[in-house]
């Protein structure tokens, strides 16, 4: 990645590539600046999905999110996995790759969920030393994504936040800082979201990710969940206001999953993003001018 491209894509809104959309985007190149895709989309070794990709990273910017490191695992990391993402990550050259702080592999076989981690300081050492494995085997900096929770561990010993920070300190990764997920996690478990920011390391912060949740009643509590499935609320649309104010700007992603819009959905929610990114920037940018 050429350094000319990650630093205009420090203060851009991108979207995820959702295969709805590939037709659409590979015709008419709409002015996006990047693009995210789900690794495990596209860890082949050819076929016209990958192709594809291919063609349109010839426009855009890409970034690269896995689902499948299981960073979190007892087991330890699935070598041949970590190999075909290093093999998809060298073909198309993405301006960032990420996974999550979270375990989806038990004796051999994958669940279909981000399961959390304990944060202990078992699970500190555990952790890290499966991002260093995976950095040393991607050749790259590793971006590690916050969870969004919905209980916690009675072994818990360290704030989550807490632990994010010294996985970053500990293995040189960065952090993808999910804003939608940390102020889930915070309704959800009573915590302070802005107290959350002020303990994650401002050199760390790589990226930031938006995204929509859903309210669900559990025996009369209401539970957020995190189901990428609507727009941004006002609620996370503040908080990233916050994030902003501490870390700077970074690249931001619009993230939809289910319930999948229409591409011009998508597009406005990221130049949404993209005018508070633009309005910080100016603002900032004429304080030190004056």
């Amino acid at each position: 990645m050429a350094p000319r491209e990650r630093e205009r894509l420090q203060t851009a809104a991108g979207i995820g590539l959702r295969s709805i959309h590939v037709g659409e985007i590979v015709a008419a190149r709409p002015a996006i600046p990047w693009l995210e895709v789900h690794a495990e989309n596209y860890m082949a070794t050819g076929g016209p999905a990958l192709r594809a990709l291919e063609r349109i990273r010839e426009s855009y910017s890409l970034s690269v999110h896995a689902v499948g490191l299981s960073l979190g695992s007892a087991d330890g990391l699935d070598r041949r996995h970590l190999r075909r993402l290093r093999s998809l990550v060298d073909r198309i050259q993405p301006v960032l790759v990420s996974d999550h702080l979270s375990w989806s592999l038990l004796r051999g076989a994958y669940v279909n969920h981000l399961l959390p981690v304990p944060y202990t300081e078992e699970a500190l050492g555990l952790v890290c030393r499966h991002v260093d494995e995976a950095q040393d085997a991607l050749g790259r900096r590793l971006l590690v994504e916050n969870p969004s929770s919905y209980l916690r561990f009675h072994e818990s010993s360290i704030p989550e936040a807490e632990f994010l920070a010294e996985i970053a300190r500990r293995t040189g990764c960065g952090i993808l800082c999910d804003v939608n997920n940390l102020f889930v996690t915070s309704m959800n478990l009573g915590l302070d979201p802005l107290a959350y920011l002020d303990a994650l390391p401002e050199r760390a912060i790589a990226e930031y990710h938006l995204a929509g949740h859903s309210t669900n009643d559990a025996d009369g509590v209401s539970v957020l969940i995190d189901d990428h499935g609507s727009s941004v609320s006002l609620d996370v649309w503040a908080l990233y206001v916050q994030a902003l104010t501490r870390f700077g700007a970074r690249p931001t992603l619009i993230e939809w999953d289910t319930d999948i819009p229409p591409l011009s959905v998508l597009v406005d929610e990221a130049a949404r993003a993209q005018g508070i990114i633009d309005r910080r920037f100016v603002q900032e940018t004429y304080v030190v001018a004056g």
